[in-house]
């Protein structure tokens, strides 16, 4: 007992430590924003941030778009989850991208995303997201800002170490975080050990067209692999994980996942075990996932459930998996831009622990192995550590780069943000956060390219940095200055849902390619309506479609008769105008899905399935221009026997 007090009594004294001096550098330095810091920040109207940053939004299933320095939300962006604001999810045509094998899923939680790279260096063509709970990648094309593909990964389970790419996008990762029977099977959940696996899964990137698909999985032990990295510059062709619950303990982690001393980073060479795909290796698996491709010029997605995957063993690939000895419990695994270091952030370790690619490379190469697990070579700890950054902070999470040999780590435990150096592991700034920081970002910081003028830590408790609104508040974010040799606090700005992870970019690497319309001429979707003459209303049994148009300030046809109780009715809606940022929105009474927001150039389809007779009106919901507030049509619904045929009108009365 008197051990644990005295133990008890060491932690707060060490905790009050780095709280004292983070209070007191706060107090003295960065407390209050300064005029100067306020201006930093400052964007004028009609000036534009130099930088976007998409930060994942957790629980809310989407990826939101910042602007920095500003910190202004330009936008969120459905991916995972239905979003009644543009009907993504409602829509016939955006439905599909939510299906899986479990059936249509409306909801998602996004941890990762990533920029897509050209050379090592982020290339602003797409941002890759992970979706937690039901296993799936997605693609969002950084022309339209829009979600373009989903691919389901089967033998998973918490898709976590996900979703980074190599630095030629020729792989997307996505890595298990639990490790589950593969195949899924009914068993004993205290027959975990031995039995249970991890897939990490590798999708491959078409290269002109970006389409994705599981090229292969490889099947680890059964441990919970948390994140990863791709090794790039000397180290490109393999692929880092943190892993814990190497103990394969199944209940009660808190305690039994943390026994050992160290658990493992899972080094995978990619390349070899690519080579070996390609020359007919692996064994091909059923398995049953959904693929969604959203279709740019039909503006329609589409599902493929794939039947099988390619599976691989590690120990059909002799030398192409390790396990590298790292700090007990880590969470982030990451590479610094040269290649040369991978860092493993052990959440129980004082000290911050920095493993030597060149000697991983000799230490396989002389076999200075200090065992195996289930077959896989284990590497002395002592071979490949390339330093130690000696007690910067508590509760290490997660490290990115500036690209001038400096490295900045979170901490969760002492809420701070830890600059240090490379090589020579010393600490050379600290800040405070507020509070609780899990990831930050830098710019390219993902990269073999960091644009190291700015980094954003992403916090999980807020408390007191703003107004309240009951008993939950919008998570924390800060920015930093890190053009200098310290780091200087600029902003503090609210975020969207929970943020776990960012990536960002100049501003000029993708705003010249951003779409301003779709072009009506490229519209092939087949209930498109591209003029007033080519507006009709069809019944087809008890189906109407409705091919309609919206330009300010009408609808065409504006009233429709001869719709009966029972009919389940599609609108149609092409949005006819060819200037940018003027969507048109449709909303009809009683809808039961959501409402539509129709691009300029684009076709959308709601359905409708009116309960009642009588007539019934429809609106547009998004102002568009000074006589929005007339742009509106009705329906006439009659009864289910009646006789009343279909009919309507285009600007005159209906006959």
């Amino acid at each position: 007992m008197k051990k644990l007090i005295t133990s008890t009594f060491a932690v707060v004294a060490v905790l009050f430590a780095f709280t004292s001096c983070n209070n007191s550098d706060n107090s003295s330095k960065s407390g209050a924003l300064s005029s100067n810091n306020a201006e930093k920040v400052y964007v004028a109207p009609g000036e534009h941030d130099s930088h976007y940053a998409f930060l994942s939004g957790g629980y809310s299933g989407n990826l939101t778009v910042y602007g920095l320095p500003s910190g202004r939300m330009f936008k969120e962006i459905p991916v995972f989850s239905q979003f009644p604001t543009s009907g993504y999810g409602y829509s016939e045509e955006t439905k599909p991208m939510l299906n899986t094998s479990h059936g249509f899923i409306p909801w998602g939680d996004a941890h990762h995303p990533d920029i897509s790279q050209t050379n090592g260096e982020v290339d602003g063509r797409f941002v890759f997201i992970n979706e937690n709970n039901t296993p799936r990648i997605a693609k969002i094309d950084l022309k339209t800002f829009e979600t373009t593909e989903i691919i389901e990964v089967p033998n998973s389970a918490g898709n976590h170490s996900s979703s980074y790419v190599t630095e030629n996008t020729e792989y997307v990762v996505a890595g298990t975080r639990f490790s589950v029977p593969i195949p899924q099977r009914d068993m004993p959940i205290k027959e975990y050990k031995g039995n249970f696996q991890g897939a990490l899964s590798f999708i491959s990137v078409a290269p002109e067209t970006g389409n994705m698909d599981i090229k292969f999985q490889v099947l680890m032990p059964g441990f919970n692999y948390d994140l990863s990295h791709p090794g790039r510059g000397k180290s490109h062709g393999w692929f880092f994980f943190t892993t814990y619950n190497t103990e394969e303990a199944n209940t009660l982690l808190e305690v039994n996942a943390s026994q050992n001393d160290k658990d493992f980073i899972a080094a995978i060479n990619w390349k070899k075990i690519e080579e070996y795909v390609n020359n007919g290796g692996g064994t091909m698996m059923p398995a049953n996932y959904a693929h969604n491709v959203y279709d740019e010029v039909t503006h329609t997605a589409t599902t493929t459930m794939k039947k099988e995957v390619r599976v691989v063993n590690p120990s059909e690939v002799p030398g192409a998996v390790y396990f590298i000895p790292t700090p007990k419990s880590p969470h982030g695994c990451d590479v610094d831009p040269t290649g040369e270091y991978i860092v493993g952030n052990g959440k129980l370790s004082a000290n911050l622990t920095v493993h030597s690619f060149t000697k991983m490379l000799d230490a396989i190469k002389n076999e200075k192995f200090a065992g195996e697990a289930y077959g896989i070579p284990i590497l002395n700890f002592e071979d490949v550590l390339a330093g130690v950054v000696e007690q910067p902070g508590l509760g290490p999470l997660h490290t990115e780069f500036d690209g001038k040999g400096n490295a900045y780590t979170t901490f969760f435990i002492s809420s701070e943000v830890v600059k240090w150096k490379l090589g020579t592991w010393e600490v050379i700034d600290r800040k405070p956060t507020y509070y609780s920081p899990g990831h930050l970002a830098i710019p390219g910081g993902n990269s073999g390219k960091p644009f190291g003028k700015y980094m954003f830590v992403m916090n999980k408790i807020t408390k007191d940095r703003y107004l309240p609104v009951g008993p939950e508040l919008e998570h924390s974010a800060q920015l930093y200055d890190i053009s200098g040799d310290k780091m200087e606090l600029l902003l503090d700005f609210p975020t969207h849902g929970e943020p776990h992870y960012a990536a960002a970019i100049p501003a000029s690497i993708i705003k010249d390619q951003s779409q301003k319309i779709y072009k009506l001429a490229d519209n092939k979707h087949p209930y498109a309506a591209k003029s007033d003459a080519d507006t009709k209303v069809i019944r087809n049994g008890n189906e109407v479609h409705i091919q309609m148009t919206t330009i300010r300030s009408h609808f065409s046809p504006d009233n429709i008769e001869g719709i009966k109780v029972g009919d389940k009715v599609f609108f149609h809606i092409t949005n006819l105008e060819q200037d940018f940022d003027v969507p048109h929105g449709f909303a009809m009474i009683g809808q039961n899905n959501s409402g539509l927001l129709v691009m300029p150039g684009q076709t959308k389809t709601s359905v409708w399935e009116p309960k009642e007779v009588g007539v019934w009106p429809f609106y547009c919901t998004d102002f568009c221009s000074a006589l929005h507030q007339e742009m509106q049509g009705y329906v006439r619904v009659s009864a289910e026997d009646s006789d009343t045929p279909i009919k309507w009108s285009l600007g005159e009365d209906i006959e």
